[in-house]
């Protein structure tokens, strides 16, 4: 008997069959097909994607995980339009984003999705709360209701005593919390979260974690992360893994429990 004609191992269908029965009455909120995305560096072709397949649905949150290099801030670009494939195609609530002119891209970003980075990205002459408010104001409302809103927001993170303080007397993992408040600013129902905890210390970044993962059960938003955390692997509900520009595993949590206990093992040693 060939490879070909081979049956699948028990394990490989049981994993199959997990996987149908977590996507079944799912609805795809982001949609990767057949996605390739190449460079020219000076006389060299770069493959930095080499036809990734993927649906992520919505309320879910999604880990993209592999070494440096391997695509996975391409593959977080893609899904956010700050980068176009050069093949395949990226659909985000239904809507191919390659179809829409730059303005509808922006108000797409603005409207469907926020952006939590790993340097914070916060506009270091504005307080807290109006590096808040700004994407709110972007967004249409009256000055009165941003704000309020803001406060709103920065107190879900724990930093309602922190309102009016600029980036430079914030620790990081303040500065970290008020870019997390900034990122649910305009109701988004996507949150891309590039490697959250990157910069911070191993017990604030569980702190970071633990603020989206609430986040998101009560907002009801899908987080999808780029991360080289592993203890993000306890509140993601599937972990991507890149590799060489492919999407080399695609894993749900239950498959995930013995790794989990081994590296929460590892960091209270």
């Amino acid at each position: 008997m060939s490879s070909i004609d081979a049956p699948q191992s028990e394990a490989a269908v049981r994993d199959r069959a997990a996987h149908q029965a977590y996507a079944a009455g799912r609805q795809v909120i982001v949609r990767l097909s057949d996605v390739e995305r190449t460079y020219r560096v000076h006389d060299e072709t770069v493959h930095a994607l080499r036809g990734i397949n993927l649906d992520i649905y919505a309320g879910e949150y999604v880990s993209i995980m592999g070494p440096s290099g391997s695509g996975k801030s391409t593959l977080f670009n893609m899904i956010g339009g700050l980068d176009q494939p050069t093949r395949g195609g990226v659909t985000v609530h239904g809507i191919r984003i390659a179809d829409l002119t730059r303005p509808q891209q922006a108000r797409l970003r603005n409207r469907c999705i926020g952006y939590i980075f790993q340097t914070y990205n916060l506009i270091p002459v504005m307080t807290a709360l109006q590096n808040v408010a700004l994407p709110l104001l972007l967004g249409g409302r009256e000055m009165k209701q941003a704000q309020d809103r803001a406060a709103e927001l920065l107190a879900s993170v724990g930093l309602e005593q922190r309102l009016h303080h600029r980036p430079d007397e914030l620790s990081g993992g303040q500065q970290q919390r008020v870019a997390i408040a900034r990122s649910f600013a305009n109701d988004p129902s996507i949150i891309l979260a590039d490697e959250p905890t990157g910069n911070l210390d191993t017990h604030t970044g569980e702190q970071i974690i633990e603020n989206l993962s609430e986040m998101s059960r009560r907002h009801g938003v899908t987080i999808i992360s780029a991360t080289h955390d592993h203890k993000m692997l306890y509140v993601s509900d599937r972990v991507v893994t890149i590799r060489d520009g492919r999407a080399d595993r695609i894993e749900l949590r239950s498959e995930l429990d013995i790794r989990v206990g081994r590296i929460g093992e590892e960091d209270r040693s």
